[in-house]
C-alpha cells in the first residue's frame, strides 16, 4: 500500500509542474492563436471567430480547413512590425548587456564577502521588490527629466554646463531595465559562484597564474550558468516590455510591446495584435528550446 500512495505521490508531483503549463500557458496561447486567425469586426469582444469548438467537431474541422493566415502575411508586408521587433531585439540585447556588465561584479562581491554580511547584502538587492514597480519607473522620470536630481547634481558638480536630455530617449529606457531587472541577474550568478570552489583559485595562483588569468580560466567558466540563467531572465521580458519604454522612451519609442498595445486598444485588430504576440512568443521560445536541446546533448556527451 505503501508503495501505491509513494508512486501515486511521485506521479502528482510531476504532474503539477505540466498542469500549471497547461493551464497558464497552453491555453491562453491556444486562445491567442485563435484570435490572431480570425477577422477583425466591430464588435465586443473586436474579433470574429475563425472556429468556434461549440459548433460539433464536423463544422469545426471544414473551418479549420479553411483558416487564413492573412494576419500573418500582414506583418511581413507592414515594415512597422518587423521594425518594432528588430528595435525590441536591439534594446533587449543591450540592456542585457549592461545588466550583465553590472551585475556579475555585485553577484561576485556578495559571493566573496563574509558570510554575516551576504544576507544583509543580498537584502538591499532585493529590496526594491518591496515596492510598486509602476512607482519606481515613475521615480526615475522625477530623476532623468531635464530638472530633475541627476542634472541638478552634474550641474552642483560643474560637470555639465546645461542640463542633459535622458528622459524619453533609449538611454532612459536602458537605465529603466537595467535598473528594474538587475536582481533577476544578479541572484542567478550569485547562486552559481556562492558554490564555487575557491581553493581552486588558490590553486591556479600557486601554479603561477595571475590573478585577472585565473578569474577567467576558472571563475568564469563556473559561473557560465548563473549567466546563461540571468541573461534568459533579463532578455525575455525586456522584449516585451511596455510600461519602461512608455514612460521613459516617450511616444516616439518603437517596441513590441507598445505596438501590441496600440493594436490592442488603439486601432482594436485584435486578431492582428494577436498575430504579433504569436510571433514575438515564437522568437523567444524557439531559440531557448534549441539551446536547452543543445546543452542536453552536450551533458549527454561529457
Amino acid at each position: 500500500m505503501q508503495k501505491i500512495i509513494s508512486a501515486v505521490a511521485g506521479r502528482l508531483v510531476i504532474a503539477i509542474p505540466y498542469l500549471w503549463l497547461l493551464v497558464f500557458f497552453l491555453v491562453p496561447f491556444f486562445i491567442v492563436f485563435k484570435i490572431s486567425l480570425s477577422e477583425v469586426a466591430m464588435a465586443i469582444p473586436a474579433y470574429m471567430p475563425a472556429f468556434d469548438l461549440t459548433e460539433g467537431i464536423g463544422a469545426t474541422w471544414d473551418k479549420i480547413k479553411q483558416l487564413s493566415f492573412d494576419n500573418y502575411i500582414w506583418l511581413t508586408e507592414d515594415a512597422l512590425y518587423y521594425k518594432a521587433y528588430l528595435s525590441s531585439v536591439k534594446i533587449a540585447f543591450f540592456s542585457t548587456v549592461l545588466t550583465l556588465l553590472i551585475g556579475f561584479p555585485l553577484a561576485y562581491g556578495i559571493a566573496r564577502a563574509p558570510g554575516s554580511l551576504r544576507t544583509t547584502l543580498l537584502m538591499l538587492i532585493i529590496l526594491p521588490f518591496w515596492t510598486s514597480f509602476l512607482i519606481r519607473v515613475y521615480a526615475w522620470i522625477a530623476i532623468l527629466k531635464p530638472e530633475g536630481l541627476l542634472n541638478q547634481l552634474l550641474l552642483w558638480l560643474n560637470i555639465i554646463d546645461s542640463p542633459l536630455t535622458i528622459l524619453n530617449t533609449d538611454w532612459a529606457i536602458y537605465i529603466g531595465i537595467v535598473y528594474s531587472y538587475l536582481p533577476f541577474m544578479v541572484l542567478p550568478i550569485y547562486a552559481s559562484l556562492e558554490k564555487m570552489d575557491y581553493s581552486l583559485i588558490e590553486a591556479a595562483q600557486d601554479l603561477g597564474c595571475p590573478p585577472l588569468i585565473a578569474f577567467w580560466k576558472v571563475t568564469f567558466p563556473l559561473s557560465i550558468s548563473g549567466i546563461v540563467a540571468g541573461c534568459f531572465l533579463v532578455f525575455i521580458p525586456a522584449m516585451g516590455e511596455f510600461v519602461i519604454p512608455d514612460l521613459l522612451g516617450g511616444s516616439q519609442t518603437l517596441m513590441i510591446g507598445k505596438t501590441i498595445w496600440s493594436e490592442f486598444f488603439s486601432n482594436r485588430d485584435w486578431p492582428v495584435s494577436s498575430a504579433v504576440a504569436v510571433v514575438l512568443l515564437l522568437i523567444l521560445v524557439v531559440p531557448i528550446a534549441i539551446f536547452q536541446q543543445q546543452q542536453a546533448r552536450q551533458q549527454e556527451k561529457g
